[in-house]
């Protein structure tokens, strides 16, 4: 791309011969477009955008949902599909040979170039296996669909499933469903890669995978790029997720590019108000909570898109000349373009710094009101379920046991936040079912404010009943839990009349109204009438959110309510449900795969993080505790998986001996994560360890069960390191019981002031 710009054509961005760039370009995209024909128009939900893909690079493409970075995928293998029409010209340079426009090619041409020279990895990896057919037939069927050498393309898919840490022969014999999100994940990218092609595509590869597994992906694509010398576009709503990774990214914002650039420059001095005010809206472990703030306004719709700057409605800096010209492309650095009119004036006038430092900033610190006494308390709870597998279990009526949840204790207080966060799998969404009363535990008790809700349940007592209306739930996915048939009105109706019967209908319409207002669905009345799917997922997730709340609830169980969102709204979300929480005197269960989140939420409200390791909970503490001074090795490896907006956080090598977590069907013995921990001795692998408080922490809250935060009498200290226990100590640590070792980073350890909140110290 660059600053040759023709105004007169609306909104095209021209690349030139004179490229900035050493590398060769082996995709030119050039006025890109696709469209949709609607009842109430043509929706075009990629704009005329060009720009060039650079031979051996990894493009980082980052967008908010609905922004257009899908169709730009799909646009570069043209395989949008019907009834978009995608115009417009996608030049891919072969290596022998002339340039070939991909673009509304014939069929002949698109199966030689799709799959083996440009291959794609979709975001959900379930739906592009054929849950009928082994991962073996996928290979094969692919192979021979390009009329590839069977012998040679199955022994380069071995090669391949062996660099992605799986067994060629437990994933090629294997059905879809019998794998992890993780390993389907990998098994999709080898797919990908089996006939060699020169780039590779990635729609949102790692959306639905936890943190952990997004990082060992990442790594693997990284070395994969460069063993196979591949060009990869890679897209993803998560910018700091490709900020260790792309070599350039590219901004989308309403279906055009706003910026593009080395990713150092796009991160460290975006020029775009838009890209400013996106970083300053991500979640991140490094800015002080009160330093994230979420942009205001919505995005455009592609059926009414204005004339002028896209960004002009939500940008603080818009005149009436972004509102009426569409903004050229300017140099804002070496290789670096952003198409803004006022692109200096913007780094000079919005605020940035998503690197700054927490040692930096003065913050006063939040204090949570929470009570004495537990709302809800869960004591010892166990939570294993049976389940059949294969047909010799059904033939037999033989079982697996499957521990979900194991000798759980956790006491939530009024007005609490406790965050839980672990890997897919982990036992968190169990746990918290359980805890709101809807999982029955195996073993073990669940009370609310001092009644075993159990107990309740089987003597048929009128108190059950108000329990489970004072424990609510926000799903995933609030999509599925609202129903299509009824209007937003009516959704919201049923929860009053079972908590506020004396209400009229008068009364609930008006409240109702009142609340949509507030919680930022205006005009309310009109969103009253609208149906779920005439809403945006933030919009239907205020819904479900306002839904729990008109039952009074004491505690809600929020699992994953912010992770389908995109993360310029999520600290708007979060920040919303922490305000509704002060006004209704409710406390959350949050659960997430993501630290970024947890420390949000947790934070603000002086509440505590659970970090959850297969059933078990290996380290609870103060949020910030848990962030700046993590001490159980699986709490440390989150820790370092969470990518930063950090050009530099390459990241290295993953910290953990095996990449898969163990089956819960059959755990380790001893300690949970002995498995892959880097730390482990043999003593683990005997006993497990207890969750004790830790050594030199505040107060009382913060516990461990970690056999390394033990004196230097335990066995532990004199048994031999397992195979591959040789962890960096950058990362865990030296190998010292707690008295022997210097306070982290040369000063002393996270202590939060609870001086003031009396109830929380005699806990």
């Amino acid at each position: 791309m660059s600053s040759d710009y023709d105004t007169h054509e609306h909104d095209a961005q021209r690349t030139t011969d004179t490229e900035s760039a050493d590398q060769d370009v082996i995709i030119e995209v050039r006025n890109a477009s696709v469209e949709f024909e609607m009842e109430r128009g043509t929706s075009r939900v990629l704009d005329n955008v060009s720009m060039d893909i650079r031979q051996n690079e990894i493009l980082g493409v980052v967008g908010e949902s609905g922004s257009g970075k899908s169709m730009f995928a799909s646009a570069l293998l043209d395989a949008v599909v019907d009834p978009g029409q995608l115009s417009g010209e996608v030049i891919y340079h072969p290596e022998n040979g002339d340039p070939v426009n991909i673009a509304n090619a014939d069929q002949d041409l698109l199966k030689q170039y799709r799959w083996k020279e440009i291959s794609m990895v979709f975001q959900g990896a379930m739906s592009s296996f054929n849950p009928t057919q082994r991962i073996r037939d996928h290979f094969t069927e692919t192979l021979k669909a390009h009329n590839h050498n069977l012998k040679d393309g199955m022994d380069h898919a071995r090669q391949l499933l062996r660099e992605l840490h799986l067994d060629p022969d437990r994933v090629l014999d294997a059905y879809p469903h019998e794998l992890s999100g993780g390993m389907q994940q990998r098994a999709l990218i080898a797919l990908s890669l089996v006939l060699k092609p020169r780039v590779l595509v990635m729609d949102e590869p790692t959306a639905a995978l936890d943190l952990l597994m997004q990082r060992s992906i990442l790594s693997l694509l990284e070395d994969l790029q460069e063993r196979y010398d591949l060009t990869v576009v890679f897209i993803t709503h998560d910018l700091p997720l490709v900020a260790g990774l792309a070599d350039r990214i590219g901004v989308l914002y309403a279906f055009q590019m706003a910026e593009v650039g080395p990713t150092d420059e796009i991160l460290r001095d975006p020029a775009h108000p838009y890209t400013r005010d996106l970083l300053n809206a991500v979640p991140n472990l490094e800015t002080p909570l009160d330093a994230m703030t979420p942009i205001e306004g919505q995005a455009p719709d592609p059926v009414d898109t204005a004339a002028g700057c896209r960004y002009a409605s939500r940008c603080p800096l818009a005149t009436d000349e972004c509102r009426s010209e569409d903004p050229p492309f300017f140099e804002a650095g070496e290789d670096h373009e952003t198409a803004c009119h006022h692109w200096e004036q913007a780094r000079e006038e919005i605020p940035f710094n998503p690197t700054e430092s927490l040692e930096d900033v003065e913050t006063d610190a939040v204090t949570g009101h929470q009570s004495e006494d537990p709302v809800l308390s869960l004591d010892d709870v166990d939570v294993h379920f049976e389940q059949s597998s294969g047909l010799r279990s059904k033939l037999t009526g033989d079982t697996d046991t499957v521990y979900a949840v194991n000798d759980v204790d956790l006491d939530i207080y009024e007005n609490d936040v406790v965050a839980l966060v672990g890997e897919s799998g982990c036992g968190k969404t169990t746990l918290g079912k359980t805890a709101i009363g809807v999982q029955r535990p195996t073993d073990g008790t669940v009370s609310h404010r001092g009644t075993d809700v159990w107990d309740a349940r089987d003597d048929g007592d009128d108190v059950y009943d108000e329990i489970r209306s004072s424990l609510q739930i926000i799903h995933q996915d609030p999509g599925s839990s609202l129903n299509p048939n009824r209007s937003v009105q009516e959704i919201l109706e049923t929860p009053l009349k079972q908590a506020q019967e004396e209400l009229t209908f008068k009364d609930r319409r008006e409240r109702i109204i009142a609340m949509l207002d507030y919680v930022g669905l205006s005009p309310a009345r009109d969103y009253a009438e609208r149906y779920p799917h005439q809403l945006s997922g933030g919009e239907k997730q205020r819904v479900a959110l306002v839904r729990a709340l008109f039952m009074n609830p004491d505690l809600i169980l929020a699992d994953e309510a912010v992770s389908a969102l995109d993360v310029s709204l999520r600290v708007e979300m979060m920040d919303l449900m922490l305000e509704l929480q002060q006004r209704f005197d409710t406390s959350y269960l949050f659960i997430s795969h993501n630290f970024e989140n947890a420390r949000y939420l947790a934070g603000k409200v002086d509440g505590r993080i659970g970090v959850m390791y297969l059933g078990n909970v290996v380290e609870i503490g103060p949020a910030e505790e848990i962030i700046q001074n993590p001490r159980h090795p699986y709490t440390k490896i989150l820790r370092w998986s969470t990518a930063d907006i950090d050009p530099d956080d390459g990241g290295g090598e993953l910290p953990v001996r095996s990449i898969d977590i163990p089956d819960p069907v059959d755990p380790p013995s001893g300690c949970p994560f002995q498995t892959r921990c880097p730390k482990a001795r043999e003593h683990c692998t005997q006993e497990c360890p207890s969750l004790d408080p830790a050594d030199g922490s505040s107060g009382n809250d913060h516990e461990i069960a970690c056999f390394r935060e033990c004196d230097g009498d335990h066995p532990y200290w004199d048994s031999e390191p397992l195979d591959g226990a040789d962890g960096d100590e950058s990362i865990f640590g030296p190998d010292q019981p707690p008295e022997e070792r210097a306070a982290p980073d040369g000063g002393e350890r996270v202590a939060d002031d609870r001086s003031g909140d009396e109830g929380r110290d005699d806990r």
